[in-house]
């Protein structure tokens, strides 16, 4: 399941408080990786890949929310997983990380540790059937020198854009391919943006198409702000036009 990257952001709100996002982003050349790799929630964020598992990635996000360490949560589903040398499996929390590469993975694979590396916060990004060791760099390096002041799921998009011009999955024979994006943080809000959950389930441009519904999902939000914030934040719709 190609190269994905795993995000923790502390960040603070209008308010001064303390808040905290987690993301992931992921795109492979088969179709529907959103409904198997990512795995987000207001505390953790986990991607399960290569020869794929499901449930590494949805009981890791359940044992994150339930207060067990990210490192500890997934070691432990590792542990009891008879097919763990097949496995990619990658995540973050507020305190920590976890990166692991099964010996019987594809190549290239690997992953790599990004949380030194950021002032606050942490990162990981793994890959598969990958050309090169060059496609995680790509991916690490574009998130380290974003901005954090641009949404996460901008920055995700051009994490993902940087590992694919990078090379990407090499198995150019298949070409229908799929791209998702997932976000959450704690900040609390009366209109959750929608460009924070996004999937291109099967195209042959994933990352252009990626890229081209986050622009649409954010300028509907816009469009949508502008005409029925006052209605969302009182939570009352029963006066809006349709």
């Amino acid at each position: 399941m190609t190269f994905s990257i795993c995000v923790h952001e502390p960040f603070e709100d209008d308010d001064g408080v303390e808040q905290h996002r987690f993301g992931v982003a992921v795109t492979t050349r088969l179709a529907g990786v959103g409904t198997l790799c990512p795995f987000v929630s207001e505390n953790g964020a986990v991607a399960t890949q290569s020869l794929v598992n499901v449930e590494l990635g949805r009981k890791g996000i359940e044992y994150v929310d339930d207060g067990l360490a990210v490192e500890d949560a997934l070691q432990s589903l590792l542990n009891a997983d008879d097919g763990a040398e097949n496995r990619q499996l990658h995540g973050v929390d507020r305190d920590g990380s976890f990166v692991y590469s099964g010996e019987e993975c594809k190549p290239w694979f690997g992953h790599h540790d990004g949380s030194d590396a950021v002032e606050d916060g942490h990162f990981t990004v793994a890959g598969n059937l990958l050309v090169g060791e060059e496609v995680i760099d790509a991916v690490a390096e574009t998130y380290e020198s974003s901005d954090r002041e641009e949404p996460l799921s901008e920055r995700l998009v051009e994490a993902l854009e940087a590992g694919h011009e990078a090379g990407g999955d090499k198995r150019e024979e298949l070409t229908v391919q799929s791209a998702a994006l997932l976000v959450e943080d704690t900040e609390e809000r009366p209109f959750d943006p929608p460009y924070h959950d996004l999937r291109v389930d099967a195209t042959e441009t994933p990352i252009a198409d990626l890229r081209k519904t986050y622009e649409l999902a954010v300028q509907g939000h816009e469009d949508a702000m502008e005409r029925y914030e006052d209605a969302y934040e009182e939570d009352d719709m029963d006066d809006v036009e349709g």
